[in-house]
C-alpha cells in the first residue's frame, strides 16, 4: 500500500520542492545573462576593424561579488605625489637641521638656491606637458624649501635680530613671493598646457569669474601667509592691547577684500575663513576692552575699534555677491555699533541704566527699514535690532519670575502679618536687584516695538502676542519696582486681572472665537490670579477677600461663551480655595473642612449639565476635571477621619450619581456605584468589622441581581459576563480567610453556600457558577482533609511518596490516550453550558 504522510509532513515536502526549483531557475537565468552578454561584446568587437580575439570569460559563481576596484587611477596618483612631496620635504628639513654644518658658506648657498630654483621652475615645465598633479606636488616642495630659506638666511645673516620681528618680515616677504610665483606661472604657462583644456563654455561666463590659475597652490598659500605679519609685528614691539586689537581687525579687513575679489575659489574660501576669525577675535577683543573700561576715555577707545569693526562688516555687506552674506554682515555690523555705544553709556551712566541705553540704541536700528540701503542690508539691521531687545528682555527675566514665583514662599507660614509693602510680600525670601529700577521701562519699550509693528501689519500675530505679554509683564513687576503699600499692591494686581479678562473677552469678539490673542490674555489673567492669591496669603483677611473676588471674578466671566472653558475651572478653583480658608478661618479640622470643598464638585456638576445643555463640549469637560480635583482634594482632607471619610465618599458618590443622570454620562453611574461600595467599607471599617464577607456580600447580592436582569434581557450573555465577577467577589476572599481561621464555622457556611452554587449551576447548566462552586468545595473539602492528610504523610515512610508517584505516572503513561480522550469529552461538555 502507498504510504501517504500526513497533510502537515506533505505540506513541508512541497515547500523544499518548491525552493529548490526556485534556486535552480535562479541559476539558470544568471547563466543566460551571461550567455547573452558573452555573445553582444563578442559581436560588438567583430564590428571593430582590428580588434583582436575575446579573451574567454568565465561567468561569476552563484552568489559571488563581482570584484571591484577600491581606489581610483587619480587618487593613487595624488596619494603617491603627496607622499612623495611630504618625504622629499622632510628630507629636506632635516638637511637644514642637520647636515648643514659640513657644508662652507658657499656650499650651503649654492645647494640651497639650487634645489629652490630647480624646485620652483619644474612646474613650470611639467605644467606645459600637462602634468598638473605632480608640478602641484613639486610647487608645495618649493614653496617648503622657500620656508628653510628664510630660516637659514636667519641661521647665517640675521642670527642677531629678533625672531619676532624677523619672522614678520619673513612672512610677509614669503606671502608677496608666493603670491608673485602663482601669478607668474599662470603668464608662462598657456591655459590649454595646463593640464586640462579649457572650455568654452566656462571662458563665456560672467565677467566676475575668474578663470583657475596655473597653479592651485601658491595663492592660497599666500593668502595664509600673510595673516600673521602685523599680528607678529605688534608682538615684536610689545603692543597693547589696543594696537593688537586694531592689528587684527584690518587683517580682517584685507581678508574681506581678498575674499570679495573675483578670484579662484580657494583663495575667496580662504579670505572668508581668516576674515571671520581675525574678525571675531577682534571684536571680541575690543568688546572685552570697552565694558570693562573704568574711565570714559579708554571705553571710547575700545568703542572706536568696535566702530571700525562696524565699517568692516558694513563694507562686506554693501559688497558682498549672496544675500546670505549681505545680511549676516550687517547683522554683525548693527551689534557691533550698538556694542561700542553700550560701552560708553555703561562709563558715563550708572549700572542700571546701562541696558536701558543699549535699547535705545537697538530701537534706533529700525531707522534703517527708510534708508535706501539693500534690502539683506536692512534686514540684516532689523536682525540686529531684534537681538538687542530680546537680549534686554532676558535681563528683565530674574525680576518677572522672582515676581510670579517669590509668593510660593508665603505656603509655608500663611498668614504671618501685613507687610511693610507688597515687595516685601514678594522678594521676603529672594534678594532685591538693583538693576530692576529701569526694568518696567524695557519691557514698556520692548512692548510699544511691538504693537507699532503689529499695526503695522508686521508679523502680526506674533508681534501682538508678544506685545501683550511683555505690556502684562511690565505692569506686574511695577507695583514692586515702586514699593505700593500692601493694600495697593494687591488692588493693582487684581485690576491687571480684570483688564487681562476684558482684552481676552474683546479679542474674541473681534475674531468670533478663539484666537492667539485671545488665549494669551486668559493665560496672563490666569497667572496673574494665581500669584494674587499666593501674596494675599500674608492676611487672613486678604486671603479671604481675594478668593472671594477672585472666585465670583471669574464666574461672572464664564457667562461668556468664549471664556467659559477656562474661567469656569478657574472660578471652581479659587472657591475651592476660598473653601478651605473659610475653613481655617473658623477653627474647623481638616476632615470637616472637606465637607466645605464637597460644595464646589455640586456646583461643578451643575455647571457642567448646564455646560452640555449649551453644546460646550469643551467646556464640560473642563468643568468636570475641576469638579473631580476638588472632591479628590476633599477626600485628601478626610482621610485622617474614617466616619468622615465614608461620609464624603456617599456625597461624592451622590454627585457622580446626579451626574450619570445625563445621557453622555451613563458610564459615571459605575463611578457612583464605587463610591457607594467605597463608602460602606470605609464605615464598615470604621465600626471595626473584621469580617471580609461584610464587604464582599452586598457587591455580589448587587452583581448577582444586574447579571439576572441582563441575562433575562439577552439571554445569549454569558454566565461568566453575568455571574462570574459576582460569585468571585464573595468567593475567593472567603476562600482566603479561610485558610488562615481555626475555627469551623467559616469552612461550613462556604461550603454550603459553594454546594448551592454548584447544583444551581448543574440545575441550570451554566459554566460559570458550576465551575466556581466545585472549585469552591473541592477547596473546602481539602481544607478539611489537610489534617488527617498531613497525619497519614508522617505516618508514611519517606519513600513511600516517590514511589506513589512512580506508579501514577506509569498509570497515566499506560492509559495516556484514554485520558486525553476524557479530557477532551470533559471539555466539550464544559463547552456546551453556558
Amino acid at each position: 500500500m502507498t504510504n501517504i504522510p500526513p497533510p502537515a509532513e506533505e505540506l513541508r515536502l512541497l515547500d523544499a520542492e518548491l525552493r529548490q526549483l526556485d534556486a535552480r531557475r535562479a541559476v539558470l537565468l544568471r547563466r543566460r545573462e551571461w550567455l547573452v552578454h558573452v555573445l553582444r561584446t563578442a559581436s560588438a568587437q567583430r564590428s571593430v576593424p582590428g580588434a583582436g580575439q575575446m579573451p574567454p570569460v568565465w561567468p561569476v559563481a552563484p552568489g559571488a561579488a563581482a570584484p571591484r576596484t577600491e581606489a581610483t587611477a587619480p587618487g593613487v596618483q595624488n596619494v603617491l605625489l603627496l607622499l612623495g612631496g611630504i618625504l622629499l620635504t622632510v628630507a629636506a628639513i632635516a638637511f637644514t637641521l642637520v647636515g648643514w654644518g659640513h657644508l662652507g658658506i658657499t656650499g650651503r648657498a649654492l645647494v640651497l638656491a639650487a634645489v629652490t630654483l630647480a624646485a620652483l621652475s619644474a612646474p613650470v615645465w611639467l605644467l606645459r606637458r600637462g602634468l598638473g598633479s605632480t608640478a602641484e606636488a613639486v610647487a608645495a616642495l618649493g614653496m617648503a624649501l622657500t620656508v628653510l630659506d628664510a630660516y637659514a638666511l636667519h641661521e647665517v645673516a640675521f642670527d642677531g635680530s629678533g625672531g619676532l620681528g624677523y619672522a614678520a618680515a619673513a612672512s610677509a616677504v614669503l606671502s608677496a613671493a608666493w603670491a608673485a610665483y602663482g601669478a607668474a606661472a599662470g603668464l608662462l604657462v598657456p591655459r590649454s598646457d595646463a593640464g586640462s583644456p579649457a572650455r568654452p563654455d566656462r571662458a563665456r561666463a560672467g565677467a566676475g569669474t575668474a578663470a583657475r590659475p596655473a597653479l592651485r597652490l601658491p595663492l592660497p598659500c599666500a593668502v595664509v601667509t600673510a595673516q600673521v605679519p602685523l599680528l607678529l609685528w605688534a608682538l615684536a614691539v610689545d603692543a597693547g592691547p589696543h594696537t593688537l586689537t586694531a592689528v587684527l581687525l584690518v587683517t580682517a579687513a584685507a581678508d574681506t577684500v581678498v575674499a570679495l575679489r573675483p578670484a579662484h575659489a580657494p583663495v575667496r574660501i580662504v579670505g572668508l575663513v581668516g576674515a571671520c576669525v581675525a574678525g571675531a577675535l577682534g571684536v571680541l577683543s575690543a568688546g572685552w576692552l570697552c565694558w570693562s573700561a573704568a574711565a570714559p576715555a579708554a571705553a571710547a577707545r575700545g568703542a572706536a575699534l568696535l566702530l571700525l569693526a562696524a565699517a568692516i562688516a558694513l563694507a562686506a555687506a554693501r559688497y558682498a555677491p549672496k544675500p546670505e552674506v549681505a545680511l549676516c554682515a550687517s547683522l554683525a555690523a548693527g551689534l557691533c555699533l550698538v556694542a561700542g555705544a553700550g560701552g560708553v553709556l555703561r562709563a558715563w551712566l550708572p549700572g542700571e541704566w546701562t541696558v536701558p541705553g543699549c535699547l535705545a540704541l537697538g530701537i534706533a536700528l529700525l531707522t534703517a527699514v527708510r534708508t535706501p540701503l539693500p534690502r539683506p542690508m536692512r534686514q540684516g539691521v532689523v536682525g540686529a535690532s531684534l537681538v538687542v531687545q530680546g537680549l534686554a528682555v532676558l535681563w528683565t527675566l530674574p525680576l518677572v519670575a522672582g515676581t510670579l514665583l517669590g509668593p510660593v514662599a508665603l505656603i509655608e507660614r500663611p498668614w504671618s502679618g501685613t507687610p511693610l509693602d507688597i515687595r516685601d510680600a514678594v522678594f521676603q525670601d529672594a534678594a532685591w536687584a538693583s538693576y530692576a529700577t529701569a526694568a518696567p521701562l524695557v519691557l514698556a519699550a520692548v512692548a510699544g516695538v511691538l504693537a507699532l509693528a503689529e499695526r503695522r501689519a508686521v508679523r502680526r500675530p506674533a508681534s501682538g502676542v508678544g506685545a501683550l505679554v511683555l505690556a502684562w509683564a511690565a505692569v506686574v513687576v511695577t507695583p514692586v519696582v515702586l514699593e505700593l503699600p500692601y493694600g495697593a499692591g494687591l488692588v493693582a494686581h487684581g485690576a491687571v486681572v480684570v483688564v487681562a479678562l476684558g482684552i481676552a473677552e474683546r479679542a474674541r469678539r473681534g475674531t468670533g472665537g478663539p484666537s492667539a490673542p485671545a488665549l494669551t490674555a486668559l493665560v496672563l489673567a490666569l497667572v496673574t490670579s494665581v500669584t494674587l492669591a499666593l501674596v494675599s496669603l500674608a492676611t487672613e483677611a486678604g486671603t479671604l477677600a481675594v478668593l472671594l473676588a477672585l472666585a465670583a471674578l471669574f464666574g461672572v466671566a464664564s457667562t461668556r461663551p468664549g471664556l467659559v472653558a477656562f474661567t469656569a475651572p478657574a472660578a471652581l478653583a479659587h472657591a475651592t480655595a476660598l473653601a478651605c480658608a473659610a475653613g481655617a478661618s473658623a477653627g474647623l479640622r481638616p476632615e470637616h473642612t472637606a465637607l466645605l470643598v464637597l460644595v464646589v464638585p455640586a456646583v461643578a456638576a451643575l455647571v457642567a449639565a448646564r455646560a452640555a445643555r449649551a453644546g460646550r463640549s469643551a467646556a464640560t469637560v473642563t468643568v468636570e476635571a475641576a469638579g473631580a480635583a476638588a472632591a479628590l482634594l476633599a477626600l485628601t482632607l478626610a482621610v485622617t477621619d474614617l466616619p468622615v471619610l465614608a461620609s464624603v465618599l456617599a456625597l461624592c458618590g451622590v454627585v457622580t450619581a446626579g451626574t450619570a443622570l445625563r445621557p453622555e454620562r451613563r458610564r459615571a453611574g459605575h463611578a457612583a456605584a464605587a463610591l457607594f461600595l467605597l463608602a460602606a467599607w470605609v464605615r464598615l471599617a470604621a465600626w471595626e468589622v473584621t469580617t471580609p464577607e461584610a464587604y464582599t456580600l452586598p457587591v455580589s447580592v448587587a452583581a448577582l441581581a444586574v447579571g439576572h436582569l441582563r441575562r433575562r434581557r439577552d439571554p445569549s450573555v454569558s454566565s461568566w459576563a453575568a455571574h462570574g465577577a459576582g460569585l468571585s467577589v464573595t468567593l475567593v476572599p472567603s476562600l482566603l480567610a479561610m485558610w488562615g481561621d481555626p475555627h469551623w464555622l467559616r469552612p461550613l457556611l462556604l461550603g454550603t453556600a459553594a454546594l448551592a452554587v454548584t447544583l444551581v449551576g448543574a440545575r441550570s447548566r451554566l459554566q460559570a457558577p458550576l465551575v466556581l462552586g466545585g472549585g469552591t468545595l473541592a477547596l473546602v473539602a481539602l481544607h478539611e482533609l489537610a489534617p488527617y492528610i498531613a497525619q497519614v504523610v508522617g505516618v508514611l515512610p519517606r519513600w513511600a511518596p516517590p514511589a506513589l508517584a512512580g506508579l501514577v505516572l506509569l498509570a497515566l503513561g499506560a492509559t495516556y490516550e484514554q485520558r486525553l480522550r476524557d479530557a477532551r469529552r470533559l471539555r466539550e461538555a464544559l463547552g456546551r453550558l453556558h
